[in-house]
């Protein structure tokens, strides 16, 4: 078997070395604009609280409100009870949720979950009776409103909306910002789901 010569080796080197800065360059143009499009939408996000409705005047989720967003949520769309997945936290958020929910009469229910972590069978059964026995409308909410909150918002609708899985699953996407992929450590949320499909009455998949 012939060996390259050394002319023949460095010629393969050398154009090797020019291509990599095209090939470097195309990936550039390429993801610049796919950071661009991912950071503006989670500003985006950010700036609406991403609030979003789950179901019309009955459900409704967000991030982290503020109690000037609590203030606004209950003035447009008469929220009646908030429930906190973050659970109770000496922190100034927490706080300051809590004094206005009391100050605008609004049901305050702590709910702690991580996002994880999967939530078990009998906690997940406890979450959708809390869902399905509190006055509404609710607000759902976590931190980002991305994770934890999209899983509630996809039991709501399976379990007591009574939705199909393909429009339940919907509210565990990247539309509220919710990575449903194995490398995120969130995709607990998805997992959890899934593990709850017999109980929610849907097959397996």
């Amino acid at each position: 078997m012939l060996q390259p010569s050394c002319s023949e080796t460095f010629m393969t080197t050398t154009i090797a070395s020019r291509q990599f800065p095209r090939f470097r360059k195309a990936a550039l143009c390429f993801l610049a604009p796919l950071f661009l499009i991912v950071g503006s939408y989670a500003l985006y996000l950010k700036a609406t609280n991403n609030f979003h409705t789950v179901v019309a005047g009955e459900v409704y989720r967000s991030s982290q409100p503020s109690p000037q967003a609590i203030a606004d949520f209950a003035q447009r769309y008469g929220i009646k009870t908030i429930i906190n997945l973050r659970g109770p936290t000496n922190s100034s958020a927490w706080h300051g949720e809590v004094e206005q929910a009391k100050t605008l009469g609004i049901e305050h229910i702590d709910f702690p979950m991580s996002a994880y972590k999967e939530l078990s069978p009998e906690r997940a059964e406890e979450l959708i009776q809390v869902m399905k026995d509190a006055p509404k409308p609710l607000l759902i909410h976590c931190l980002s409103g991305s994770d934890r909150t999209g899983l509630a918002s996809a039991l709501y609708l399976a379990a007591i909306s009574k939705t199909n899985e393909n429009v339940a699953e919907e509210q565990m996407s990247i539309i509220y910002g919710h990575i449903a992929l194995p490398i995120s450590r969130a995709f607990a949320m998805d997992r959890t789901f899934e593990k709850l499909e017999p109980l929610l009455g849907f097959r397996e998949s």
